[in-house]
């Protein structure tokens, strides 16, 4: 992995093919069995991104180094069933997964005044199948998800065409910036936006502020926007738990209006919050706190 996000995940539209005809035919069960050999080989041959997991759990958890070293598997494993999930779920098999929440009355209130609001979360959990579990309590016509689309395009469609259709809307980002008037759009009618306030893509403009005990740089547009536009803003995260089971955790930040920094150092609190509940769900691959960059 490159010292920052390069804006794209990592895969090939055989190799979906290949694993969700695997997941198909033979369960989940055996598909998380079969992630055993794949981290095998992310071990093996992804030197940059075991360092900077490693450097994670080391010097962000403070683990022993030989805990550390165990935690990258652990990490991987976690992160490949969190896959193997969405595709499970997103093709039809939610009835065998199950969940509970804890906050999610912030969520019912915010549709519940209709003035709308913000959802901030992040590359931890699995918050982009949140929705298939929301659809039983709510409109999810009412929750809009930005997104920069950045899977390959090929992978994608594929992924369209095999997938339970959702109400969900997406709001994917522009380098015209017309998304802005989307989101301006949803949040007008009532609705909530969810953004992701721990990646920013090569170029944007940043913010600064300690996270675990290091700087590091997050997207300045969440924050910017939620503290001009002084919405309500939940910090919300769906997380793995044992076997099939999810967790939901919604909380309200508190902040000033136009404190965009102020709001950030919310949101790292609640994140580093999450991350000692859950260290083994963080999904960022890449050099997060510059530890690399900086050498």
């Amino acid at each position: 992995m490159a010292t920052e996000w390069e804006g794209k995940s990592r895969g090939t539209l055989l190799g979906y093919k290949i694993y969700i005809s695997f997941l198909k035919t033979f369960g989940i069960s055996a598909a998380y069995f079969l992630l055993v050999f794949v981290i095998l080989y992310y071990v093996l041959f992804s030197p940059k991104s075991n360092r900077d997991t490693y450097s994670y759990f080391r010097k962000r958890q403070k683990y022993s180094k030989w805990k550390s070293v165990l935690s990258v598997f652990k990490n991987y494993y976690t992160f490949g069933k969190t896959l193997t999930d969405k595709v499970a779920i997103s093709t039809g098999l939610r009835d065998k997964f199950t969940y509970t929440h804890d906050g999610i009355e912030h969520i019912d209130h915010l549709l519940q005044k209709n003035l709308g609001g913000i959802l901030i979360s992040g590359h931890v959990g699995n918050f982009e199948i949140s929705h298939y579990f929301l659809e039983d309590r709510y409109s999810i016509s009412k929750i809009s998800m930005v997104t920069t689309m950045a899977e390959h395009q090929n992978i994608q469609e594929y992924m369209d065409r095999i997938s339970v259709k959702s109400h969900l809307k997406f709001i994917v980002v522009k380098e015209d910036m017309s998304h802005i008037f989307e989101i301006h759009k949803a949040i007008d009618e009532g609705g909530l936006v969810v953004f992701t306030g721990d990646r920013y893509m090569p170029g944007g403009k940043t913010l600064t502020e300690v996270f675990m005990g290091k700087e590091a740089k997050f997207p300045m547009g969440p924050y910017l926007l939620a503290s001009r536009l002084n919405m309500p803003v939940l910090f919300v995260y769906f997380m793995k738990g044992p076997k099939r089971h999810y967790d939901l955790y919604a909380r309200t930040a508190q902040f000033n209006a136009r404190d965009a920094q102020g709001l950030l150092k919310e949101y790292t609190k609640s994140m580093e919050w999450i991350l000692k509940k859950y260290p083994f769900q963080w999904f960022n691959y890449f050099d997060f706190w510059e530890d690399r960059k900086n050498q």
